[in-house]
């Protein structure tokens, strides 16, 4: 089987979001954790393979070359067609890293346009006249607006993108999206032909994203959110079905949180008031030199092992800006995600079989603590969220990264109160 289209994902759980999106499309879908090197490999019979970078909010130039090698290293497995997948939210600054990487990636492709679409309407963002709003509210007067590395304060795509690129930005408007694939296609050429290499497009309904990735489909290098990317999946002809993989189906389960978003501070509170094992780590302690972590497995020791446990660092808005203020905004992220990465490590010595770890740096620290470079991707828990299976480093191990935002606010319990699925 061919490979048919490799994606870039610029975090962990964003990489995790939009492999669950091929998947749905009817895709095989491996997911590659880091810049892949050439001893790499995919699991056999891949439709699609996303390789997913920690690079949302890294230096723009590093950013850059990570995602030429990920492109580079996809094409050297057959991939014709690059996604660019971001984040839902458009997350990004003046500088990057959105123009900057979706340049670099068609300049690689010798393409001289692109399609660009964040909405993913089952999470609720969508895209109208070229702003993007969160359910029934302009992303900049929604609670997203308040990232911890990248605030976003306007809703207008054409205006965050423009300062990112030397090139001209244009807009494909609801109405004509609305008139079908053909319509896009002739709205595409045109811009081209006008000179405006990045094309932002309207989408409000998964019947939008289908359109969009149809009339994409011919595209080198196309750049949106999962929404899109499922869109563009459907555009592609069927495959047979894939088989059945042999996947952990039992063993004790744990979810450790790094993320600060609205959502997972409600699925902790659920969790929580179910009754179940949590502890909160205390970063500003772990900063002193204090062995939170071995406080931490000494409590994790003492639980019932029939139990999910879940063990974080997240914090309210207030609680973050506290630690914060003390610390730095760089060193704060750096202990979290060293505390919950060595943690990772020790429970799945201790018998962990199913982790659910929430928030993309938190992912990337815990993937790479436990030396996992490949998963098959399985059944989604909540839209964009799936479990997946290690292919690499421990193999005995279903993981479920999920985004801060993702998720309705009982995933916790509902995701580990019973055996993972398999995957297919």
């Amino acid at each position: 089987m061919t490979l048919r289209i490799g994606c870039i994902a610029d975090d962990f759980t964003g990489g995790t979001d939009v492999a669950a999106a091929f998947r749905r499309a009817g895709l095989r879908t491996a997911l590659v954790f880091g810049t892949p090197d050439t001893a790499t490999e995919l699991p056999p019979d891949c439709d699609a393979a996303v390789v997913a970078l920690k690079s949302r909010s890294a230096p723009a130039g590093e950013a850059v070359a990570d995602s030429l090698a990920a492109q580079r290293w996809l094409w050297a497995k057959g991939a014709a067609q690059t996604y660019f997948k971001y984040c839902s939210t458009f997350d990004s600054t003046p500088q990057g890293n959105i123009g900057p990487v979706t340049d670099a990636l068609l300049d690689a492709a010798g393409s001289s346009v692109t399609l660009h679409c964040p909405a993913s309407p089952p999470n609720g963002r969508t895209v109208y006249q070229g702003h993007l709003f969160v359910h029934d509210q302009l992303l900049s007067d929604s609670p997203l607006r308040h990232h911890p590395l990248n605030p976003m304060t306007d809703s207008a795509l054409t205006r965050l993108l423009s300062p990112q690129t030397r090139h001209r930005v244009g807009l494909i408007d609801w109405a004509t999206v609305r008139r079908g694939v053909q319509a896009v296609r002739e709205a595409v050429t045109a811009h081209q032909q006008t000179g405006v290499r990045h094309i932002v497009a309207d989408a409000l309904t998964d019947d939008d994203l289908a359109v969009l990735g149809a009339a994409a489909l011919e595209l080198p290098v196309v750049a949106g959110a999962a929404g899109l990317a499922e869109g563009l999946g459907h555009a592609y002809p069927a495959t047979a079905p894939a088989t059945t993989e042999s996947t952990p189906s039992r063993g004790r389960a744990a979810v450790l949180a790094g993320s600060c978003s609205a959502r997972t501070l409600e699925q902790i509170a659920q969790f929580y008031a179910a009754g179940l094992p949590s502890l909160h780590l205390d970063v500003l302690a772990a900063a002193t030199g204090r062995d939170v972590t071995g406080e931490a497995l000494a409590w994790y020791d003492a639980q019932e092992p029939a139990l999910p446990v879940l063990i974080y660092a997240s914090a309210s808005p207030e609680e973050l800006a506290a630690v914060q203020a003390q610390l730095g905004v760089a060193e704060a992220a750096a202990q979290v995600e060293e505390l919950l990465g060595t943690l990772a490590t020790h429970l799945v010595e201790r018998g962990v079989r199913r982790l659910l770890v929430a928030g993309g740096e938190t992912s990337g620290a815990v993937t790479t603590a436990l030396g996992i470079r490949a998963v098959l991707v399985g059944e989604e828990a909540d839209p964009g969220v799936p479990w997946t299976y290690a292919t690499t480093g421990d193999s005995d191990l279903a993981l479920m990264l999920k985004s801060g935002n993702f998720g309705a606010p009982d995933l916790f319990t509902r995701a580990l109160a019973a055996p993972a699925q398999e995957s297919t």
